[in-house]
């Protein structure tokens, strides 16, 4: 392996969902949106592109999960609220 492809293998090794986790929405948006420019650009090697993909699949799944869990809880707010309202406008 040459030094260029051993460096364009470090960002597959770090996609890992625990070096994720820690990423706001905002964050993993961000790394998202600069990965997606990386390859859109060009230039990088086949070893590089797919790194960048992987990491790119991996944030967007973080966003997606963290998209969901919002969802969720605007679901459960939205319910309480119903109900709350319900019961008031029964009495």
């Amino acid at each position: 392996m040459t030094e260029n492809s051993q460096a364009a293998s470090t960002p597959q090794a770090a996609v890992t969902p625990e070096s994720l986790d820690g990423l706001s929405y905002e964050e993993a948006r961000e790394q998202l949106v600069a990965v997606v420019g990386r390859l859109e650009a060009g230039g990088a090697s086949l070893e590089e592109s797919l790194a960048l993909w992987e990491r790119g699949e991996a944030l967007a799944k973080r966003c997606e999960d963290w998209l969901e869990g919002a969802r969720k809880r605007l679901a459960t707010a939205r319910e309480a609220s119903e109900d709350g309202g319900a019961s008031s406008g029964s009495n």
